[in-house]
């Protein structure tokens, strides 16, 4: 076993503080680290087909050598496992095995899985204590910190769940080497989000460094998760149910979420995906409305596309549609069910340049509507 190195962050939320520790050979040693988390030595693994395969003798030894005992479920791999059957199969499983309000959950995957599991924690036995340990780029910078949990429905996603922190967070750099290619880019979408959020320097950066993040380099893989996790760790201390700042966090995710939904969340489009077409959506309408500057909006195009991110709607048509042109109505019901409606009116977050993100409230859906119409024929 090789000695862990990493570095410790903190998302600061009074008496449900926890950190997030971002380095090397986190797993292989997790047993140490969150032993002083457990109420006892017991703990119930959730993750899914591919993480098994190739990391969760890894887990499960790391808490035996501490005198962890651990049962595991191992859930099919894909966006389509956030539903309310496997997440009623993930209950039977835990109150079969005798769970009590004791136990601990360790969510261990993507950000499907960190979903999915918190979920489960939160509402079992009333709420249990759970432990992220994020496997992928995407849910290492995004979904396992900040507490949101939940699930997809056939009316969209993330439209049931709840807010239920974890009591520390493990982000295994060296989990990356086995992730696949498209997985790291999907990931990495989200890693840029918080440059073009209120970032510029950061952004700046990846225009230099970010084809090394891609190609496995673990000095700027390291610096692009701790940089992110930084940055959402402060956005969620100042805002942790959404009702201010943490809004911004959902750059590009509007449009994104729409899309999700046209393709059903059948592996066709991965979240990452959607949100890169997403955020060049975002950057291309504020242009349109004037709010920020046409070469803004090419630069962020041209970053995505050199790193190999789709940029179009026409990757929606032809990867999940069978070709078929999207539908604007379709996408304007999905965007009404959004989470961010309030009082009738759609939250949108728009850009007066990078790193100069905003909410805006006040868009007109009619503008919305043509914009989308020339968005969907390109």
């Amino acid at each position: 076993m090789n000695k862990e190195t990493f570095e410790r962050l903190t998302v600061d939320l009074d008496d449900r503080s926890y950190d997030i520790l971002v380095g090397e050979n986190l797993v292989a040693n997790a047993g140490k680290l969150i032993q002083p988390f457990l109420r006892q030595k017991r703990a119930f693994i959730i993750t899914d087909e591919n993480v098994a395969r190739h990391h969760l003798n890894t887990l499960e030894d790391a808490l035996s050598s501490e005198g962890v005992t651990s049962k595991s479920i191992t859930l099919e791999s894909g966006e389509q496992t956030k539903s309310f059957n496997q997440l009623e199969k993930v209950i039977d499983f835990l109150l079969e095995n005798k769970i009590d309000r004791k136990a601990t959950i360790i969510a261990f995957g993507g950000g499907v899985i960190g979903d999915l599991a918190g979920f489960a924690a939160a509402v079992v036995m009333r709420g249990v204590d759970f432990i992220q340990i994020p496997t992928t780029l995407l849910s290492q910078v995004d979904s396992s910190v900040g507490g949101k949990t939940g699930i997809n429905t056939s009316r969209g996603k993330n439209l049931v769940g709840s807010f239920h922190q974890p009591r520390i967070v493990l982000a295994d750099i060296g989990m990356l080497k086995t992730l696949p290619h498209r997985e790291l880019l999907a990931g990495y979408a989200e890693v840029v989000k918080y440059g073009l959020i209120n970032d510029l320097a950061f952004f700046t950066w990846l225009e230099e460094n970010g084809e090394h993040v891609i190609k496995g380099d673990l000095s700027a893989q390291t610096k692009a998760v701790i940089t992110s996790c930084q940055a959402k760790a402060d956005i969620v201390a100042l805002d942790e149910k959404e009702s201010g700042a943490r809004g911004l966090l959902n750059l590009g995710h509007t449009f994104g979420h729409a899309l999700e939904a046209e393709a059903r969340y059948n592996g066709s489009l991965l979240h990452g995906e959607a949100i890169s077409i997403g955020m060049v959506m975002a950057h291309d309408i504020s242009v349109e409305l004037g709010l920020s500057a046409p070469e803004d909006a090419k630069i962020v195009r041209s970053h995505f596309e050199k790193i190999g991110l789709p940029v179009e709607t026409s990757f929606v048509s032809s990867n999940a549609l069978g070709g078929k042109r999207l539908e604007v109505s379709r996408l304007m019901d999905h965007m009404s069910r959004d989470k961010k409606v309030s009082d009738g009116r759609l939250t949108f977050v728009m850009t007066k340049g990078i790193g100069q993100a905003y909410l805006d409230n006040a868009v007109d859906m009619t503008t919305v509507t043509e914009f989308l119409e020339r968005a969907v024929t390109k």
